[in-house]
């Protein structure tokens, strides 16, 4: 079996409130392999946003161990988990992002140049993302003149740009119409089963998550792994 390319232990991440302290992450494990597309759902306010930052080197745990491609990142500087991350991880978000005064292809293309890829390739893996994902026409649109689909799949093409072997989404078209977002789900998934990274997409679309090849649900800070069908 392949080696994880997330691999998570004992995950626990607590809150400060005015009610007390408030347990979002009690003791999760999950481990990612190559190519997997697993979903996680769960309410608003049970951890999901917490256990992507946490997985994406964003914010530190309160507990536990967090290892990207068979690296122990827990303990890393800031400086070094922020290179594992441009080196590794792709991040997409329920809101786009998108820096309006670029353009389509120049907003794909910035992350491959900050990465040092040449302003020429990098603008060229940018059309071949862009194309994939149907916007060919559309490249040199700022985002002002794009729809909310457009846009996203745009931000898409920039988390996946640097080719990144783990994706993680969280709530990818939350803010989308469902036929939009059932279409943009489908180039993510397409995508991210094309260019084979293992992705984690958090999800209040039930329907969306019954597709990906593991559902996990998030319930009082533990994660439950879902029956498929």
């Amino acid at each position: 079996m392949s080696e994880p390319v997330l691999s998570i232990r004992g995950l626990e991440r607590t809150y400060v409130t005015a009610a007390g302290p408030l347990n979002v992450l009690r003791g999760v494990d999950l481990d990612l392999r190559p190519g997997e597309i697993v979903g996680l759902i769960g309410p608003s306010g049970s951890g999901k946003s917490s256990l992507l930052h946490a997985a994406g080197l964003l914010e530190h745990p309160d507990g536990g161990r967090i290892s990207v491609l068979g690296q122990d990142c827990t303990d890393l500087s800031d400086r070094q988990r922020t290179r594992v991350r441009l080196a590794t991880i792709g991040f997409v978000y329920q809101f786009h992002h998108l820096l309006p005064e670029f353009s389509a292809v120049d907003n794909v293309a910035l992350p491959q140049m900050i990465a040092g890829r040449s302003r020429k390739a990098a603008q060229e893996r940018a059309r071949t993302l862009l194309t994939e994902l149907g916007l060919k026409e559309r490249a040199h649109h700022q985002p002002a003149q794009l729809s909310g689909g457009e846009q996203q799949r745009v931000a898409i093409a920039r988390a996946l740009a640097n080719s990144p072997r783990l994706l993680l989404a969280d709530e990818p078209t939350g803010n989308l119409d469902p036929t939009t977002s059932g279409a943009v789900f489908e180039n993510l998934y397409a995508l991210a089963r094309s260019e084979g990274v293992a992705a984690l997409v958090a999800t209040h679309n039930l329907e969306l998550a019954r597709h990906m090849d593991r559902v996990f649900a998030l319930k009082d800070g533990h994660l439950e792994e879902q029956p498929r069908g």
